[in-house]
């Protein structure tokens, strides 16, 4: 699986990807060989055909079709560094990029995928990352979807280049996707307010979903359609935010607070967590007083109707509703 096809780049791009992967298991992202195994043979490049990097005024284009061989090598290079990549420039902002791998690989460990199960992928992005999940579970078990259709074509003519071929949904995430439902694993690559009851509905008894949400990743072990809990992982993560039938976000307001506080990540965490349910100078009080908490001791929980996030123990006295959104 995963050949390349008449591609000019076979062989820098293999010695590229081991690179990449070395590196990635250098620091214990690829201990589950069937993931070490989908990095060393998933040709990131191809999905990747240009990209934009940042210089000063603005972002430089590097794309494999440029005539100028340096500039090749560059874009080839720069396809395999551990760093997210710019793909998507609207009225000279980004606002779309390839996720970073050793994020992608520590995302999808925490998944906990195994032989025979089923993935829905909310966010098709470039097809890597469907990729990846085709090499470990094969083509017909993956979905994954976009709003955008030129995002979903995009990724479907990537995933055809590089010989996968999971299936590729225009639709709206935050609805799942009904008509290949049920999942075992549902993955989001985009940072939800609160977490879509349709995701459960469509997740089997036992399954997870994993999920950027405020400015970390929740994994959510499935009781029921209506019920489903856990804790966020250490790292951090920042994605653009799901669009479709979700509530927006609450503001995040920081004025008045201490810079120290501000400038902190962690910080900056439990305020877009707490965010509308919470005053942004009680959050400050909660986190010097919890001795600055790392994103592990956070949850959410989410039961019939309602979804709330909470400090070390979901019955625990600090707890906060998630947003506005409907479970």
């Amino acid at each position: 699986m995963g050949a390349e096809r008449e591609d000019p780049f076979v062989e820098a791009a293999a010695e590229a990807r081991h690179r990449l992967v070395a590196a990635l298991a250098a620091a214990g992202e690829l201990a589950d060989p069937a993931w070490r195994a989908a990095f060393e043979e998933v040709p990131r490049h191809l999905f990747v055909p240009y990209y934009y990097v940042g210089v000063m005024g603005g972002y430089e284009r590097l794309w494999r079709d440029d005539p100028d061989p340096r500039r090749r090598e560059r874009w080839l290079a720069g396809a395999y560094e551990d760093r997210p990549l710019g793909t998507r420039l609207r009225d000279g902002d980004l606002v779309s990029s390839a996720s970073q791998p050793s994020l992608m690989a520590a995302m999808l460990h925490a998944l906990g995928v195994r032989d025979g199960h089923t993935v829905l992928e909310i966010g098709a992005g470039t097809g890597y990352n469907a990729a990846l999940l085709s090499h470990r579970v094969g083509d017909e078990r993956v979905t994954t979807i976009d709003l955008d259709t030129d995002i979903t074509d995009a990724a479907k003519a990537h995933l055809a280049e590089a010989g996968y071929r999971p299936a590729v949904i225009t639709g709206d995430g935050a609805r799942g996707c009904p008509g290949r439902a049920p999942f075992d694993r549902i993955i989001a690559t985009c940072a939800l307010p609160s977490v879509p009851g349709a995701w459960l509905a469509q997740c089997r008894p036992g399954g997870r979903v994993l999920a950027p949400l405020s400015t970390g990743l929740i994994s959510l072990d499935v009781r029921d359609a209506e019920h489903a809990e856990g804790r966020f992982l250490h790292t951090s993560a920042y994605f653009v935010p799901l669009r479709g039938d979700v509530p927006r976000a609450p503001e995040v307001h920081t004025v008045g607070l201490p810079r120290r506080a501000v400038d902190s990540e962690l910080f900056r965490f439990l305020l877009t967590l707490t965010a509308g349910s919470l005053d942004p100078y009680e959050a400050h009080a909660l986190w010097q007083r919890e001795h600055r908490p790392q994103r592990e001791r956070y949850g959410v929980t989410v039961s019939g109707g309602r979804q709330w996030a909470w400090l070390d123990d979901p019955e625990g006295p600090y707890s906060w509703p998630l947003g506005s959104s409907s479970a």
